[in-house]
C-alpha cells in the first residue's frame, strides 16, 4: 500500500482506532500508557494534533466537543476535521514548519506523525477496552524501520519510555510495541463487558 495517499492512510487508519472508541464501554478503565485510562488515550490525541497544526502551519482545527463530556463525539469531531484538511486539494502545497524537523509538506506532517500516532495509539485503547488489538503487520514493520536508526533521538524527546525486551522470535506488532515502551503481554486490571 505504498502508492496510499495520507488521506487514504488516514481514513484507514483512524477508522480503525474509531471502531476501537465506539467499542469502548468503560472509558475509566486503565490503558498500557502509565497513568493513563481509555479516555486519556483519546485525549492525547485530541489535545497535541490541533496545537501541532496550529504552531505550524496556517491550519487551524475547529473546536469539537470535550473528551470529558463525550470521548466518542470529541473523537468523530477530530476525524472528521483531518480528513477534511486531508482531502482539501489545496493541502497539497501547503507546507508545516516546525523547529525540531524543518520545513515538510503538510500531508507528510500529517501523515508522520499524527497518522501514525493514531496507529499505535489504537493498540492502546484496543488492548485497555479488550477489543481487537491486531495492528497492520506491514505498518508495524515500517515504524519499525523507521524508528530503530533514531532510537536515542526518539529516547531523548521523552515520547517514547524506555524500551520492553520482548523475545527474538516475537512477530513485528510485539516488536514495535516494546521498541516504543509498550509491554505486548499487558492486560487491564479491569474492563467491563
Amino acid at each position: 500500500m505504498a502508492d496510499d495517499t495520507p488521506a487514504d492512510r488516514h481514513r484507514r487508519y483512524a477508522g480503525a482506532f474509531s471502531e476501537r472508541v465506539r467499542g469502548t464501554r468503560d472509558w475509566t478503565v486503565p490503558a498500557p500508557v502509565a497513568g493513563w485510562t481509555a479516555r486519556d488515550v483519546v485525549r492525547h490525541l485530541v489535545e497535541w494534533f490541533p496545537a501541532f497544526l496550529a504552531s505550524g502551519s496556517d491550519v487551524r482545527l475547529p473546536p469539537g466537543p470535550s473528551v470529558d463530556d463525550d470521548p466518542v463525539a470529541a473523537w468523530q469531531h477530530q476525524v472528521d476535521a483531518v480528513q477534511a484538511v486531508l482531502d482539501d486539494p489545496a493541502t497539497a502545497g501547503r507546507m508545516l514548519s516546525n523547529p525540531h524537523i524543518g520545513e515538510v509538506p503538510l500531508d507528510q506532517a500529517i501523515d508522520r506523525f499524527y497518522i501514525s500516532d493514531v496507529f499505535m495509539h489504537t493498540w492502546d485503547l484496543a488492548r485497555a477496552t479488550g477489543q481487537d488489538d491486531r495492528l497492520d503487520p506491514a505498518l508495524c514493520a515500517d515504524l519499525l524501520a523507521g524508528m530503530e536508526p533514531i532510537d536515542e533521538l526518539l529516547r531523548q524527546s521523552g515520547q517514547y519510555g524506555p524500551k520492553v525486551a520482548v523475545p527474538d522470535d516475537a512477530d513485528v506488532q510485539a516488536k514495535m510495541l516494546g521498541f516504543i515502551g509498550r509491554d505486548p503481554a499487558w492486560t487491564p486490571t479491569a474492563f467491563m463487558t
